[in-house]
């Protein structure tokens, strides 16, 4: 299944059409995205038995999508998990999973105008995982079961407030309004050929900076679901941006950031779009 929020309420994708999950399933369950992960379980034999007249729905209206996660309670991202993009930021591959956080008011949806805090802001395309069952210490082989779905997602980073400090830290130059778009859809595994393969890309402004597959990551969808789970729970609705291919602004020459001019298309085969437009003042459009 592909689930979208639309405006505010859960909305399930069907030919191409916004079915309102609430009035679909006569108030079995609520409009508000995040109460499906409490019942996942519940809620997905709901929408495998669920079929919906051909002309159901609405029609898709981008710029009223909202993140399929609205409010998760953690966040959570991974550094140099593809080969080519610890190279190019000076480092050998991690031998362990290089964990930090995003907070979670940065999340907005995909179809979204962010204020640029700085001059340095950069580009971050990631596969997103969401988890859809609770767990602690997951075994690998068991973590795709925990996984809801997959959405498109940019860890966009202010890299001067990043890179601040001896040793510098990551979350809050990377957690500014509107610095974790996400969508266009959560995405079921079973909606894709091989959810640990997939094409990855972004292109800013007409130009592809990157792109990848997801079979590159040094650590895969099943193996941070593992490690991360090994000391934090890991509760419903939870995100984890998988990491970033190379080609990223600030290790070009001469580095590049984004500006108010500038148009970020961020995409992953199976899954879709997100396109994310810059201003200096005026804050985000969800």
């Amino acid at each position: 299944m592909r689930l979208v929020t639309v405006g505010d309420r859960l909305a399930l994708l069907h030919n191409g059409r916004a079915v309102d999950v609430a009035a679909a399933s006569e108030g079995r369950f609520e409009s508000d995205p995040m109460t499906v992960f409490e019942r996942w379980a519940e809620f997905t034999a709901w929408v495998s038995a669920y079929v919906p007249a051909p002309d159901a729905g609405e029609p898709v209206e981008v710029h009223r999508l909202g993140p399929p996660v609205p409010r998760p309670r953690q966040v959570f991202a991974v550094a140099l998990n593809y080969p080519p993009h610890a190279a190019e930021a000076g480092y050998r591959p991690p031998d362990d999973p290089l964990v930090f956080t995003k907070f979670p008011t940065c999340v907005t949806g995909p179809d979204a105008v962010v204020e640029l805090p700085g001059e340095k802001v950069d580009w971050e395309v990631e596969l997103v995982a969401v988890i859809g069952t609770a767990g602690h210490r997951i075994p690998q082989e068991e973590a795709w079961a925990h996984v809801a779905g997959l959405t498109v997602g940019q860890d966009l980073s202010e890299r001067a407030v990043q890179m601040l400090g001896t040793p510098p830290q990551f979350s809050l130059g990377k957690s500014f309004p509107g610095f974790g778009p996400t969508g266009p859809a959560l995405v079921t595994t079973d909606e894709l050929a091989d959810p640990d393969d997939l094409e990855i890309s972004c292109s800013v402004s007409g130009t592809v900076v990157q792109r990848s597959r997801t079979k590159e990551m040094i650590f895969s969808v099943p193996v941070l679901v593992a490690r991360i789970s090994a000391v934090c729970p890991l509760l419903p609705g939870d995100l984890i941006f998988t990491g970033t291919p190379a080609g990223v602004g600030n290790r070009m020459n001469p580095p590049r950031y984004l500006t108010p001019d500038d148009e970020l298309v961020s995409r992953i085969e199976g899954i879709g779009e997100i396109r994310t437009r810059f201003s200096t003042t005026g804050g985000v459009r969800p």
